[in-house]
């Protein structure tokens, strides 16, 4: 797997230790708008990594509310990244099913996948499950109503957000001088 060389320095350490992408069936036009590397420009690989394996942060709260410690699922871990969705260009299922080939021959213990669809089985999932290799799916972002989870093949691990127990309550002045807690 290439290293961080199309990386600066603060973009790299030790959590990547093997990154590819897959840019074959992309047209010119869709690979211009995007970086031609693992590197993601709209953010969401960067979140779905913090999620599984960011370092412990202290003093994380939202906009001062909830203040606390926050850190992906298993900091300790590695990960290897496989880069196979691009803007404006989907996440063809071809270079989805040899990043899970790459993956397994790779030797991953896990495959994290938030890219799937209502009713849209990933080819190659049951290929590596098959192997050992325990595959999650990210439920959706439909929610909280009920029957709105996506990823529900049987093999796989799908996760999603629930509800918590507590509340933020935000003043909001409105311009006729009256104030709401919402």
């Amino acid at each position: 797997m290439p290293d961080c060389q199309k990386f600066n320095a603060t973009s790299c350490n030790r959590k990547i230790i093997g990154a590819r992408w897959y840019g074959r069936g992309i047209s010119a036009e869709v690979l211009k708008s995007d970086y031609k590397s693992p590197r993601d420009i709209q953010g969401h690989g960067t979140h779905v990594a913090s999620t599984i394996a960011g370092t412990e942060v202290q003093g994380v709260s939202y906009g001062g509310l909830g203040m606390g410690m926050a850190r992906g699922g298993a900091s300790r871990a590695r990960l290897g990244i496989y880069k196979v969705c691009w803007v404006g260009g989907g996440c063809p299922d071809a270079a989805v099913l040899a990043a899970i080939d790459d993956a397994i021959y790779d030797g991953v213990d896990v495959l994290s996948l938030s890219i799937a669809g209502v009713g849209h089985e990933l080819p190659g999932t049951l290929h590596a499950v098959q192997r050992g290799i325990s595959v999650v799916f990210g439920g959706g972002n439909d929610g909280p109503v009920p029957q709105t989870i996506s990823n529900a093949v049987p093999w796989v691990t799908t996760v999603a957000a629930s509800t918590i127990d507590r509340s933020f309550p935000t003043l909001i002045s409105l311009g006729n001088k009256e104030n709401l807690v919402v």
